[in-house]
């Protein structure tokens, strides 16, 4: 019976703890609020805010690191996680064949976006800097930066 009161406490206070993170945040009321809403079950994450002003949560998801952005009054923004070459859509990977297969990827995210949708975000290793270009499931691009 001790044993079973034991686990029973330790798996409240493990509960309360990751809460206490989300209230304890240094993210405003309506941001915590906001991420709560839309990821109820993700009780850990990670507030700060960025150079642009956004309100960025730091989280895992299935074992998966993701980021999701709000702007300050709490509505979202985007929410992204990085992903591999080999996880992209074909008509995405026959794009950057395309186009880009003299060029080295970095780093590649797949991104769901109040403003843009969904679209897989591809970054090439440049010369100077490093090349952003923005596609559709279906290949199309959106942008370059």
């Amino acid at each position: 019976m001790k044993h079973i009161s034991f686990i029973l406490v330790s798996l409240f206070l493990s509960l309360t703890a990751s809460c206490q993170n989300i209230k304890n945040s240094k993210a405003p009321k309506a941001v915590v609020d906001a991420f709560t809403a839309k990821y109820p079950n993700e009780h850990d994450p990670d507030f700060e805010q960025d150079a642009h002003g956004y309100w960025e949560a730091h989280f895992k998801k299935n074992g998966e690191k993701y980021r999701a952005d709000f702007y300050e009054d709490g509505t979202w923004r985007e929410t992204e996680n990085s992903i591999k070459y080999k996880e992209l859509p074909k008509a995405v990977k026959q794009a950057i064949k395309n186009e880009y297969s003299d060029r080295e990827i970095t780093e590649i995210e797949h991104v769901l976006s109040a403003a843009k949708g969904e679209f897989y975000d591809v970054e090439f290793k440049q010369k100077g800097k490093n090349m952003d270009v923005e596609y559709r499931k279906n290949g199309t691009k959106l942008k370059d930066e």
